[in-house]
């Protein structure tokens, strides 16, 4: 049992993060964590994606269709269980999060930060502009894991989707933004690493060359996952191919919590 962080970094391609992204890798390399391709459920658009990272549940079980379904979870999900199971969460995240797992619709100003136990998500710092930096986002999920030592984290940079929309995902702009990410990720996941938390790092879609997701081809559909779990060596690229299902489950068994009886893919771990 550990605490755990996700980055979900939102319309992370698996190609180019494998071939961009290069602490990462090096952390694959030298077996400290294991890659894995997902294949991603489908639509490939975004609020449905978050659902199903966060209950292990298809579109047509959560009823999160698309991106124009506005209002909370009905679902078990990583958020609530860690709650009822009497642990401490935290989220710096785009704001559609906030309304996911919090309340709905979002107040700009009531819900920009949180602080509040009775939440779901008791520690939010949450954005509004596709374009806001990734660098600062880093910076607010690491005031989070030091003011507050939550025992799950998302931490959820929107860089590679806004970038990708721009320019497409064949673009230099879009490459060389996971070569940045990578960069500015790599100073903190070596803390978290060093404060016991296990992390993984995953997209919730990819991006085709026209800028676009949303569809069934394999460039908007399969995100990479990278694990990493302190004190156990990692397995390098093992060349599987998961199921994005997979992600919920996964999180509770490390969390040591119970696995909802909803989600029903295999836990990675």
């Amino acid at each position: 049992m550990s605490k755990v962080i996700l980055v979900l970094s939102d319309g992370l391609r698996y190609d180019t993060a494998v071939a961009g992204m290069g602490y990462l890798g090096h952390l694959v390399e030298a077996k400290l964590a294991s890659l894995y391709k997902v294949t991603g459920e489908l639509p490939s658009m975004s609020r449905p994606m978050y659902e199903t990272v966060h209950t292990g549940l298809p579109v047509s079980s959560h009823g999160i269709v698309s991106n124009l379904v506005v209002r909370p979870s009905t679902q078990p999900n990583l958020f609530r269980s860690a709650r009822e199971a009497g642990k401490t969460t935290a989220a710096a995240a785009y704001y559609w999060f906030s309304e996911l797992y919090n309340r709905s619709p979002y107040d700009r100003i009531e819900d920009r930060e949180v602080d509040d136990d009775s939440l779901p998500i008791q520690h939010g710092r949450f954005y509004t502009q596709d374009d806001y930096p990734d660098i600062e986002l880093f910076a607010t999920a690491g005031m989070l894991v030091r003011r507050f030592s939550p025992d799950y984290l998302l931490v959820h940079p929107m860089g590679m989707d806004n970038t990708g929309e721009t320019y497409g995902a064949n673009s230099g702009e879009y490459r060389n933004h996971a070569i940045r990410q990578d960069m500015w990720l790599a100073t903190y996941l070596t803390e978290w690493m060093k404060r016991g938390y296990s992390i993984l790092v995953t997209g919730d879609h990819g991006i085709n060359a026209d800028g676009l997701h949303g569809g069934t081809t394999p460039d908007v559909r399969e995100v990479p996952l990278y694990l990493i779990r302190p004190g156990d060596a990692g397995k390098g690229d093992t060349h599987e191919v998961v199921s994005q299902l997979q992600i919920a489950p996964t999180i509770c068994k490390l969390l040591g919590m119970e696995i909802p009886k909803m989600m029903k893919a295999a836990a990675l771990v």
